[in-house]
């Protein structure tokens, strides 16, 4: 069975970023124990949007309040599921945190990083490539609304 004879699972990446009076920092998870460090993804639920996915994954799970500034990119993987090859698709929002608590109960851990920490700690090249994007998306996002957010 093909991936097209299945149905298509979305994911919603969020690229969390806060600034302090001195620097920008984003937001990396760990999902379990001994996993690698990785951008927060939710699965998008039957209805739902994936922007309002992400927007439920940083309140649910981060405990956070955070909005929606742009799409930073977008990828189409594959997995198997029961022995079947199953699409998914991959939507990256860069979201800036607006507030929240410092701990996040849906993550086995999490840190807030540097840009070149979060390069190093990433080890899915797709990922890196989404937040590459997603800096990029920022800059411009800065440029065209005429603000600097730190």
């Amino acid at each position: 069975m093909n991936a097209k004879n299945n149905q298509q699972i979305l994911i919603g990446g969020a690229i969390v970023f806060k600034d302090t009076r001195t620097k920008r920092q984003y937001l990396l998870v760990k999902t379990k124990e001994d996993g690698d460090w990785e951008i927060p993804k939710v699965t998008v639920r039957r209805g739902e949007s994936s922007v309002r996915a992400v927007i439920r994954l940083t309140g649910e799970q981060g405990g956070i309040t955070a909005r929606v500034l742009e799409e930073a990119g977008r990828f189409v993987g594959n997995t198997v599921i029961n022995g079947n090859a199953v699409s998914q698709k991959y939507y990256y929002y860069l979201m800036l945190q607006k507030g929240g608590p410092s701990e996040m109960i849906g993550f086995n851990e999490f840190k807030w990083m540097e840009s070149p920490d979060i390069l190093k700690k990433l080890v899915s090249k797709k990922e890196k490539e989404m937040f590459k994007s997603a800096k990029e998306v920022l800059k411009e996002w800065e440029t065209t609304h005429k603000v600097k957010l730190y």
